[in-house]
């Protein structure tokens, strides 16, 4: 009884991890992409200027090597800072500042249209 009980704890903190794992790997790549745009344009004029430099010993290959290189590097980070925060036990539902992730954003404002004025106070 004992034994079935450790391996469905084991069971479900495996899954817990990889779940967070996998919610981390999400919301860094989203993050990469929306606030590391800038990065990413800084990565990508390197990346251009490499493979022109490479261009002249590598001349088959030295766009793909540069690029796959960009992208490894990338998914590399990505990886190893969801694996360093679930290994810290961080668990995304924790940090405040993802309540999008977990849908219990509360919008701060209101919306108002320019036609709110004329026809806001019309019923049908």
């Amino acid at each position: 009884m004992e034994l079935a009980q450790k391996q469905s704890w084991e069971k479900s903190y495996i899954f817990t991890l990889a779940k967070s794992f996998l919610i981390w790997s999400f919301t860094l790549t989203v993050c990469l992409l929306v606030v590391g745009f800038p990065v990413v344009v800084l990565m990508a004029t390197v990346g251009a200027f490499l493979s022109i430099i490479l261009q002249s010993l590598l001349p088959v290959s030295a766009v793909l090597l540069v690029a796959g290189g960009i992208v490894g590097a990338h998914a590399l980070g990505i990886f190893i800072g969801a694996a360093i925060l679930t290994a810290n036990g961080i668990h995304p539902t924790e940090v405040s500042w993802l309540t999008w992730l977990h849908g219990e954003a509360s919008p701060s404002h209101t919306s108002v249209y320019a036609s709110c004025p004329l026809t806001c106070g019309l019923t049908q």
